[in-house]
């Protein structure tokens, strides 16, 4: 069984990490999600989260997108590329369902994996 946990090395947390991604990413949106990412030189991916209380005015809300952001990352981080990977949530996500939410974000991954490939 593939290991599924996401411990503190495995997430962007500090300013410093998330201004590397901000320089030059390689950039996948849609209406509901922004996904900036960069190599990272490290030999397993990293995630940072950006979910505004603009875009998502109750915390319900911005735990929601969270916890579907992150499960669809433990799940599919043995396939994703050593990245460091920033998802920035936009207004309207919440309209979206789970189901929904959880295509979306592994197809703005597939479509950040190519770019990165070229």
């Amino acid at each position: 069984m593939a290991n599924e946990n996401f411990p503190r090395e495995e997430r962007i947390v500090t300013p410093e990490n998330f201004n590397n991604v901000f320089q030059n990413p390689i950039r996948a949106a849609s209406p509901y999600l922004t996904v900036l990412a960069k190599d990272s030189g490290l030999t397993f991916p990293r995630l940072g989260l950006i979910v505004p209380k603009k875009a998502l005015k109750h915390a319900t809300s911005r735990n929601r997108v969270k916890r579907l952001i992150r499960e669809n990352f433990r799940k599919s981080k043995q396939t994703l590329e050593k990245l460091d990977i920033v998802f920035i949530a936009k207004i309207g996500i919440d309209k979206l369902s789970n189901e929904e939410l959880d295509i979306l974000i592994t197809k703005l991954c597939k479509t950040i994996s190519r770019r990165y490939k070229k």
